[in-house]
């Protein structure tokens, strides 16, 4: 069959891409070594109807289909398999409504998360999760992943925030899940079940969120530290003592050296790793206690910041860690979360690894919730490089699992975390997400392969 002829009878031609150099970057997402295959196409809709179209055509060939944003997720979650239709949504970017009264925003999926934030600024409002991702990643993405952020410590992640979407099933069928009033609790919830899903249980085309009002200012308050495990014991005092900031962000050497090598800001003369964070409560009471907490865990610097403006510089080198490691080589991101008082414990085990495999590993993390990042760091073309850092990668998720911890916190399981996955979860409850996905999409085409094994079981 001539899967391009035969989508040119169900939708407009300038909807499909077919020639192979066009198509390439729609393939993959930013996850390191994770696999992927050729597509048969890719479609880029421009309503609801138009993916309906698309998966009826699937179901009746029994081809996968790919649901696709930014691509900037890190666990393969959005790679092609061979033959797939790869389902873009790059041209359904309108922010639909935004209702002040209501407090709630309804968007396609293709809006960038940034720019939804913006639209919401306008009108006094504020849409809470901020990915690192943010001004590239798309509410759709960050929807299928559960996407969190720096400020999800005090504010929560996208789950948090949706209240309705507007979803292709597997059948075929278009639904709507959720609803847009304050309480509601008729049915079981599955617009919770599609949020985090990945794009195996449903093709989002619509995403109704919750929105807060603008916030107080921040205060920031930053740490150096000679060490991750020091910085990991202020993480510990700052929730013993009962403080939840609404950012609680560590950055570490290698991190601070490949950002100044990039920016030349100059942190990485200073410390050997940042702490940062921020409270938005009222009063100078969270301030104080998160730098004293800071000092007793034995800050060799620590100060409430009165400059607005190197208080965001300093953010701002959060922010620019991942890509600028990135510049040094291909770097595999872990994305593991650990209850808050494991931190130390976690960081001290991830450094410990990277002795053992011989591999450069840097850390971020949304200390403040428990999720890091580790990223490990291989010399371009270094195959040996590569099977260590590996198995780093493996050693990381199994010590995140022996402290309490999950084996994703924001990123998805994807392709990189499966064989995690079933470590994290018993039979049974495998069981469980099997039967689901059997009862959404019976004919297993929707994103096949990622998070289980290829299809329903």
């Amino acid at each position: 069959m001539d899967v391009v002829a035969g989508l040119g009878r169900v939708l407009p031609a300038d909807r499909v891409l077919a020639d192979p150099d066009a198509m390439r970057r729609y393939l993959h997402d930013e996850a390191e070594w994770a696999e992927y295959a050729p597509a048969a196409a890719v479609v880029r809709p421009r309503s609801t109807a138009e993916v309906q179209a698309v998966v009826r055509f699937a179901l009746e060939h029994r081809i996968a289909v790919v649901p696709r944003g930014a691509g900037t997720g890190l666990s393969g979650g959005a790679n092609a398999l061979a033959g797939c239709l790869v389902v873009s949504f790059e041209a359904m970017d309108s922010v639909l409504e935004i209702d002040p009264a209501e407090r709630l925003a309804v968007v396609q999926p293709g809006v960038v998360n940034d720019d939804l934030r913006a639209a919401c600024a306008e009108r006094g409002l504020w849409y809470p999760p901020d990915p690192a991702s943010s001004p590239w990643s798309t509410i759709g993405g960050n929807v299928a992943t559960n996407a969190g952020g720096v400020c999800c410590v005090k504010y929560g992640v996208t789950k948090d925030y949706v209240l309705g979407l507007e979803v292709v099933t597997g059948r075929g069928d278009v639904v709507r899940l959720g609803r847009r009033t304050a309480k509601g609790v008729a049915g079981y919830d599955l617009c919770a079940l599609l949020v985090g899903s990945e794009g195996t249980l449903g093709v989002i085309t619509e995403v109704t969120v919750r929105l807060l009002p603008r916030r107080a200012a921040e205060r920031t308050i930053a740490g150096y530290f000679d060490s991750v495990v020091a910085a990991g014991e202020a993480v510990s005092a700052v929730a013993a003592a009962g403080v939840v900031p609404s950012a609680l962000e560590l950055v570490d050497r290698h991190c601070l050296e490949a950002v100044d090598a990039w920016k030349n800001m100059g942190l990485s003369v200073e410390a050997n790793v940042v702490l940062l964070g921020r409270t938005d409560t009222p009063g100078d009471d969270e301030a104080a206690t998160m730098l004293a907490c800071f000092e007793q865990a034995g800050a060799s610097w620590a100060a409430v910041s009165s400059d607005e403006h190197e208080a965001e510089a300093l953010f701002q080198a959060r922010r620019l860690a991942y890509p600028a490691l990135e510049r040094l080589g291909p770097v595999l991101t872990e994305d593991v979360c650990v209850p808050r008082s494991k931190v130390p414990e976690m960081l001290a085990r991830i450094g410990k690894t990277a002795a053992a495999h011989d591999t450069r590993i840097a850390n971020i993390a949304h200390a403040g919730d428990g999720n890091l990042h580790p990223l490990l760091i291989t010399p371009i073309g270094d195959e040996d490089a590569r099977r260590r850092a590996q198995a780093a990668f493996e050693d990381i998720i199994a010590d995140a699992l022996d402290l309490g911890g999950t084996v994703t916190g924001e990123h998805g399981v994807g392709l990189l975390k499966r064989p995690g996955l079933r470590r994290e979860l018993s039979e049974p409850v495998l069981d469980l997400h099997h039967a689901v996905k059997a009862a959404l999409d019976p004919s297993g085409i929707l994103n096949p392969g990622k998070v289980f094994s290829r299809g329903t079981r």
